[in-house]
């Protein structure tokens, strides 16, 4: 077993004890009958996967073992793998050809989302690229703070200003900073805030609006991280972000401390978005590119 897959089965324990497991538990050697796809479903359901791409899952299975001939449940183990791989996206790094490449970071408070930006700061310096953040979340009085120990000890540089100022107005500097440093990425952390809260969601389509004027075609990319921790309610506060700004992607934050990763599989089909990295840990190199076939795999690992 490689290290990357012992990771990935490592920090979907809780995922896989709490209630994957009991949907592994169902396939064997019995009959397929009427009322098995109704437990299958009822299995899926309280897995956070979602009524509707459970329902999507279902159906599409149901029609694979007509085709097949299938008679039993155990069958359908490796056949609903699949099915579910299919739901997911693979992704590739994203492009950082753009100098500088602009990243918008969005998320409630408490999702992860510094602590994520953090991570792929560290990634990117990895990689070889010079990597600038700005602290855009002017609002939450230790926000500006966390991310400068953040830089700190990713050893990064970091344009601030004080708090309650202009959100839109650090991000404008950070990006003109970063374009005059011949900087390769700009990571801009937005002010975490309810999705509810009309008037901080109109504020972000300012910041948004803002970049494309201090660069034009900025940001290159704007994803949102999701704590995993809260299931089905990430989904929702996905799309209200999603009608604020243009999305291009999702974090999944907290994946290993999360009973609750089955949310992952509906957040293609339900936003239209892919999962691009996955936090695996606390540790800095913990934000791991996202692999379908080792999620799939971890969840149901026996």
């Amino acid at each position: 077993m490689s290290d990357l897959f012992k990771k990935w089965r490592e920090s979907l324990t809780k995922t896989r004890d709490v209630t994957f497991g009991k949907v592994a538990s169902f396939f064997g050697a019995t009959e397929i009958k009427p009322e098995s796809w109704d437990q299958l479903e009822e299995l899926l359901i309280q897995a956070d996967i979602g009524p509707e791409t459970t329902l999507a899952l279902i159906d599409k299975c149901q029609v694979q073992v007509e085709r097949l001939g299938y008679t039993r449940t155990e069958q359908l183990y490796d056949l609903l793998k699949t099915e579910m791989r299919g739901l997911l996206d693979q992704p590739l790094e994203p492009d950082l050809t753009h100098h500088p490449t602009v990243i918008m970071v969005a998320g409630v408070n408490g999702s992860g989302k510094t602590t994520s930006i953090a991570k792929l700061a560290a990634r990117y310096k990895k990689m070889g690229k010079n990597v600038l953040l700005v602290a855009a979340d002017t609002y939450r009085a230790a926000a500006i703070d966390q991310l400068e120990v953040w830089a700190n000890r990713v050893d990064v540089p970091i344009i601030t200003s004080q708090q309650n100022n202009d959100p839109g107005a650090i991000t404008y500097d950070g990006i003109k900073s970063g374009i005059s440093r011949g900087m390769d990425v700009v990571l801009v952390d937005t002010a975490g805030r309810l999705h509810t809260r009309y008037n901080l969601m109109e504020e972000i389509k300012k910041v948004y609006r803002v970049a494309d004027k201090a660069l034009p075609g900025a940001p290159h990319h704007s994803w949102i991280v999701l704590d995993t921790t809260t299931g089905q309610n990430a989904l929702q506060q996905a799309q209200a972000f999603g009608k604020a700004v243009k999305l291009t992607g999702a974090i999944l934050a907290k994946l290993d401390s999360s009973a609750k990763g089955g949310m992952a599989f509906a957040i293609k089909r339900q936003l239209g978005l892919p999962v691009l990295y996955a936090g695996l840990g606390e540790k800095l190199d913990d934000l791991q590119l996202f692999d379908r076939d080792s999620f799939v795999e971890g969840i149901f690992a026996r």
